[in-house]
């Protein structure tokens, strides 16, 4: 006598109600999956990913009447992981779009431009500075800086003003012609 490979071939479902709720609910559940997606074949896949991801909660969930629900968070939630996580094609082109004329070809250019912009901002008075780091960069808001420093919004974007003024008329950070 032979074992069956797959031991959920040869039982039934353990439970019968979820064979029921796909065999009633599976045609609306099949249109919202469908609604998520562009692709037949992917509203399948996801629609039977949410109702794998039902089977394995089945017996956690506590009022069968609101399974439609569950369902379609499910549904949903995986669609939303599944957008996260997509590919992204890359498609060979004639031309690269890439713009063939970048500023620095050497790479020592672009760092004497930072070792020079960072001298520029240390020369800065030390509120502006600290306001001009924190929102350039450490990349935060105008928001979090002003509550960072105990300061108005207000004050932040004006010293923040004042400080890219007098960064653009730094004689080491203007372009020689």
């Amino acid at each position: 006598m032979t074992t069956p490979v797959c031991t959920l071939a040869s039982n039934p479902t353990p439970y019968p109600s979820f064979s029921a709720y796909v065999r009633t609910r599976g045609t609306a559940l099949m249109r919202t999956a469908r609604s998520l997606t562009a692709n037949p074949c992917d509203a399948e896949d996801l629609l039977q990913t949410a109702l794998a991801k039902t089977y394995v909660a089945w017996d956690r969930i506590e009022d069968h009447r609101a399974l439609d629900g569950y369902v379609r968070r499910a549904l949903v939630n995986t669609r939303t992981s599944q957008w996260r996580k997509r590919k992204v094609d890359e498609f060979i082109c004639d031309e690269v779009p890439e713009n063939e004329e970048r500023a620095f070809a050497d790479p020592a250019e672009a760092q004497v431009l930072r070792d020079a912009m960072w001298r520029a901002v240390t020369r800065l008075p030390d509120r502006q500075r600290a306001m001009v780091v924190l929102r350039y960069y450490e990349d935060l808001s105008e928001a979090q800086t002003a509550e960072l420093l105990g300061v108005s919004v207000g004050t932040v974007k004006s010293a923040v003003s004042r400080a890219l003024v007098k960064l653009r008329e730094d004689p080491e950070l203007t372009p020689v012609r």
